[in-house]
Order: structure tokens, then sequence, then C-alpha cells
């Protein structure tokens, strides 16, 4: 059977060259271009037909309960625009090599809580439990949601990553999605609190998500990111002991502030090095409202450090996260290039 051979009428069947996972879900548009009439089309989907109509314009061929993947491919095939000649889920002019290549849904991708149960976490529900399946789509995109697809919006679409041969929203967003439709706080807590410590992502980007889908105002979203930012930042600061300790660096003196000799509060670092004049600044903040001032204050501190001959090395937890060894080199690098620069001015270290 090739691509342009029609379904037989008497036993109609899915497409062979389609990989297995999609074999089962198809478009009317698909079922349309290989041969299948309107008259056939609506003899197979009556009660008690072989077929199903699973959503507005898409078909299951079979009569029982659809399975999480088709479910899935369903829910893609619905919100997804259709271009050109081809309809979603069907490469065009599949050869030799595309048997096993995974459909391509432009401007459609898995979202919410079952984008995250895809990406791998724990604390959320198996998919075949999940009534609704959120699929994110361009706000001006003519949908409504209905059956099984509910359909999200946004101004910016972002780049999807592919799971299990299916186009997922990022973990931040897939959050904030997920987030916009929970009241309970001890479910939104968990979420977020394993986002950060299965390392799916940083907290800050999951913060900045909730920001720009205006959640910041729910109280018990607002808690739930309070725990977020104190567990982003101990994982972070775990991350620069085992830098110092695995990296053969010098130990520092941890969480310190530094203040002139009987003058004003400089501020506090994270590790600062005494005999070298340099400090770890982790730069842990959540995108928040006023995040513009407290990058200000942050600046101004460094300036202050800076014009007493004091080095400071800025970190982020994604910079510890994915570039431990080369973040042990930049420290490694102030601490001997400490020898080259003219004495820094004394400063006073106090316990944080």
């Amino acid at each position: 059977m090739n691509h342009n051979t029609p379904l037989p009428q008497a036993t109609p069947r899915p497409l062979r060259h389609l990989p297995d996972a999609h074999r089962r879900v198809l478009t009317v548009a698909q079922l349309r271009a290989h041969g299948v009439s309107t008259a056939e089309l609506t003899e197979q989907c009556r009660p008690g037909g072989s077929w199903q109509q699973l959503l507005p314009g898409v078909v299951l061929l079979h009569p029982g309960p659809p399975t999480t993947d088709e479910r899935l491919h369903a829910v893609l095939m619905y919100a997804a625009r259709e271009s050109g000649a081809a309809a979603p889920g069907v490469p065009v002019q599949p050869g030799a090599g595309d048997a096993h290549r995974p459909p391509a849904y432009p401007e459609a991708m898995i979202t919410g809580l079952a984008a995250l149960t895809l990406h791998g976490f724990a604390a959320t529900p198996p998919l075949l439990s999940l009534e609704k399946i959120d699929v994110l789509v361009p706000r001006l995109r003519r949908l409504r949601s209905t059956g099984c697809a509910r359909i999200v919006r946004t101004t910016v679409l972002p780049d999807p990553e592919e799971v299990t041969g299916v186009p997922v929203a990022p973990v931040p967003r897939a959050l904030a999605d997920a987030v916009a439709g929970l009241s309970d706080a001890g479910v939104v807590r968990r979420l977020l609190t394993e986002a950060v410590r299965a390392g799916h992502c940083e907290a800050a980007s999951v913060v900045r998500e909730l920001n720009e889908a205006r959640l910041l105002s729910r109280p018990h979203v607002v808690d739930a990111v309070d725990l977020l930012v104190a567990e982003g930042r101990s994982i972070a600061e775990d991350r620069l002991y085992t830098m110092v300790r695995e990296h053969g660096l010098p130990d520092p003196v941890w969480n310190v502030d530094l203040r002139l000799p009987g003058g004003p509060h400089l501020g506090g670092v994270d590790a600062y090095w005494p005999e070298q004049a340099v400090a770890i600044e982790l730069d842990s903040r959540a995108p928040r409202q006023d995040d513009d001032a407290l990058w200000s204050e942050y600046a101004r501190k460094r300036e202050t450090l800076e014009r007493l001959g004091i080095t400071v090395v800025h970190v982020t937890p994604r910079k510890l996260r994915d570039a431990l060894e080369q973040q042990a080199a930049v420290v490694r690098t102030a601490l001997m290039a400490s020898a080259d620069r003219d004495p820094a001015a004394y400063v006073v270290v106090l316990p944080r």
C-alpha cells in the first residue's frame, strides 16, 4: 500500500506506513485524502460502528476506549494548524526513512499536567486518569475546548521539547499552565518543589513563567513560590560547596557580611577568600514585579566592592547545574589573578 492507495471500502484500515502509535488516529482530511468518502466515514462512525469521532475532525479507528498515546495524538491533531497539502501527523511523501519519524504538529504542543507527567514528574496523575489534556496554541487560533482537549492560548509559543514522539511545552511553561488550574496549595507546592529538586529546571525560570501568567497574586501560589526559592537556593549552595571541594579550590569563608572598619555595611557574599579579595555572589533572585529594584541593589553592591579592589564572581543556580567545572575555572582564574592586582582595601568579615 502506498501513500495514494485508498483504504478498502469493506474493511477500512489505517495507513501502514505510519508509526504504530499513530495508526489508529487520523483526521477526516487524512481519511479523505486516502479514499474514504463522506458516506463511508459516516457509516463507520455510526453508533456501534467500527470507528468513532474522538474530537471534531479526528477519528479513532476502533470502537474501544482510546489509549494514552491515541488521546495525546488526537488532541494534537485537533489543535494543530494544517499547512499545505499535508494534514497534521502525516509526513509529506514518506520515504524509506520516514517510518519512525514523529508526526509534525504545527503550532500545538501538550502542556499542563499532561506535559509534566510526560516530563517524568512523580507528583502528577497518570495520563489515563486525566479527564482533560491541555494543548498550547497561539492566541489567535480559532479553536475551542471540547471533549478531552482543553485549549490554552499564548502570545508567544515556546519551542517544544519532544518526549516519546510528542511535542511538549518546556517544564516552566507547563508548570504555569498547570498551576493556573489548581487551587490546592499542597499540590501546587509539591509540583514546584519537584521541578527544582528533581533537576527539571531552576526556580527563577518557574517564577518568571508564573509572573508572566499573572499567577503571583494568588496567595497559595505566592506561599509555594517562597518555598520554591528557598529550595532552589539551598540546592545551588550545595552545588557551590561541591564545586569548591571537588575542584580543588582553597576553602573560603562562607556566607559572610563585609564591612569597612568603622564604616558602612558593604553587603553579604556567599563565599569570600580574604587573602585574594575574591567573593562569590550567588544570584538566586526570583523574577517578580520588583526585579528591577533588586537588580539595582545587587549592581550597586558589586560596583562598591570592585571599587575597593574586591573581585566579585557572579554565579547563578543554572550555571552551577550545567557548567560546574567551567565555573570552578572562573573562580580559580580570579584567585590566581589576585597576585597581579593592587592590594584591596581592608574590610571586616563578619558571620552572616
